[in-house]
């Protein structure tokens, strides 16, 4: 699928389930039209679709004038992203839209403020999901590397991270971003299309293996 306008121009369908709650939003070449947010625990994945719907009567527009459908693909949780993708997927092929995947790092990333930028997302097993722009690790709060110099740091594990690396001396700027918003998820689609990055699967990106398992036969 091809953009019929240059990326900046698009009108984008923003979704996020990655974290805790999810969002939808429409965001034009002038910035939000119309956003819903719930805030929560993980699983409210099952208002996506209303939201999304919601935002759309709003603004008055049906799927098929959208330009394109920009949804995180992870790192988080694995229930709330693989439903926010089955969506995704369904809203892109019924409206023959182009759909792209963006990380929760790329959606919460933030103009250079000449610091090296980190994005910390709490997996829920004592660990965190630690995006340094070369990828996604997990790593223990006591076994974080040490930045290299001056550091940014974004997502909803941003403060512990923040704490534990100012402790050793670091130079740390805490950003504001937690959760990925409608905002930052269309910037970060239009920003993979304009700049002609590889197209990525949008699937489920995992770093661990889900908590969930099949349950044995007996």
């Amino acid at each position: 699928m091809r953009l019929a306008v240059g990326p900046e121009r698009s009108l984008v369908l923003a979704l996020d389930a990655a974290l805790s709650g999810c969002s939808a939003g429409v965001v034009g070449p002038d910035g939000v039209l119309a956003e819903r947010r719930a805030v929560g625990a993980r699983g409210q994945v099952a208002a996506l679709p209303a939201m999304a719907r919601a935002v759309l009567s709003q603004v008055g527009i049906a799927p098929a004038q959208l330009t394109m459908v920009g949804v995180t693909i992870g790192p988080g949780s694995f229930t709330g992203i693989r439903a926010a993708l089955s969506f995704a997927h369904g809203v892109a092929i019924s409206a023959k839209l182009l759909l792209v995947g963006v990380t929760v790092g790329e959606a919460l990333a933030v103009p250079d403020h000449g610091r090296e930028q980190w994005v910390a997302v709490d997996t829920r097993r004592g660990r965190v999901f630690l995006d340094r722009g070369r990828g996604v690790t997990t790593v223990s709060l006591d076994m974080l590397p040490n930045p290299s110099g001056p550091v940014s740091l974004a997502g909803d594990a941003a403060v512990a991270v923040a704490s534990r690396l100012a402790a050793r001396g670091a130079d740390v700027l805490l950003l504001p971003g937690r959760m990925p918003t409608p905002a930052g998820v269309a910037m970060a689609a239009r920003c993979r299309v304009s700049m002609g990055l590889e197209r990525r699967p949008v699937q489920p990106l995992y770093v661990d293996p889900p908590d969930a398992r099949p349950a044995r036969s007996s």
